[in-house]
């Protein structure tokens, strides 16, 4: 009988949040404490689901964020072909979220997660590659500190990013449920995607996916890959009368994913560095595509926030 991956938890007055590093060091909830009790404010993973990343609260995209189309990474005119993803033929959410990741350092608010990728065999990229990221709650922000380290020999292109899911509906302590979600994304620009992946530069923002005022989120599906950002602030989740999550992000995060699939209890709000198929538009000679480059030995670095404050 195979047992639950172990749940690393940390917590202050505000936040308590789990981690699981065996699980491609994914998130496994983060709660918010309302009227004295702790709450799913990201979509928390059931205890026999830890084990299956796609299922967490939210997990890494390192060293690229989303798709590249048919796993075709095009870099200096050579094709490195990756291992696909059956559903759907695109290499996705990068490679470090197959292995397990190491607890590096350790406290009662901080953890920091570490994946070297020399330590393993068949890792889904072309380069070698550190990742570290960092889990730390500061009062009432929960800061996720993102970073890779070129390991390798030569200079190769990159992105970061996270997937954190989060709750249509809070589940409040009284029994009931919050009111639908506001959502406001400060970005002015957006791609026309099909199948999830982008034919040309960013244009200006589809109505569907301008969040630019903050409206409720609905229950239409949306899908979209955002940039243009106009603000420190990347976003803002208000759930009506109960709770605000304001997130922030550097400037590395130049691209923000919108998804909300119909008919389910969680939408997604990521902040991440790249466009979807980053290397072929890089490739093509589409600007702004937010893949950057690591030299070897070189640490990119960047970090976003989650602020928690009761409306």
């Amino acid at each position: 009988m195979s047992t639950s991956p172990t749940v690393i938890t940390i917590e202050n007055d505000h936040w308590r949040v789990g981690l699981v590093p065996a699980t491609g060091g994914s998130v496994a909830f983060g709660q918010v404490r309302i009227d004295g009790d702790w709450v799913d404010v990201l979509r928390p993973t059931a205890e026999e689901d830890r084990g299956n990343r796609s299922a967490c609260a939210s997990f890494p995209l390192v060293p690229w964020s989303n798709r590249i189309r048919e796993g075709k990474l095009l870099w200096q005119g050579r094709t490195y072909q990756l291992r696909t993803n059956p559903g759907d033929g695109t290499a996705r959410h990068g490679a470090a979220i197959e292995y397990p990741w190491a607890v590096v350092a350790q406290s009662a608010n901080s953890v920091t997660l570490e994946f070297t990728s020399r330590d393993v065999y068949g890792v889904n990229f072309p380069w070698t590659f550190t990742a570290r990221f960092e889990y730390t709650l500061e009062g009432d922000r929960f800061t996720w500190g993102l970073s890779v380290t070129n390991t390798d020999h030569e200079t190769f292109p990159a992105g970061l990013g996270h997937h954190p899911y989060f709750q249509r509906h809070l589940a409040l302590p009284d029994g009931t449920e919050s009111a639908a979600p506001h959502l406001q994304i400060n970005c002015d620009q957006s791609y026309q995607l099909i199948d999830a992946l982008p034919e040309a530069a960013a244009v200006p923002i589809a109505p569907r996916a301008d969040f630019q005022t903050s409206r409720e989120l609905g229950t239409g599906v949306v899908d979209d890959c955002l940039t243009g950002r106009t603000s420190p602030t990347v976003a803002v989740i208000e759930y009506p009368g109960k709770l605000a999550v304001t997130m922030r992000a550097g400037e590395l995060l130049s691209h923000v994913i919108a998804f909300a699939p119909e008919g389910k209890p969680f939408f997604a709000v990521e902040p991440v560095t790249n466009v979807n198929d980053a290397f072929t538009l890089d490739a093509q000679g589409v600007k702004g595509t937010g893949l950057f480059l690591v030299q070897p030995g070189e640490t990119r670095h960047t970090e976003f926030s989650l602020t928690a404050s009761n409306v």
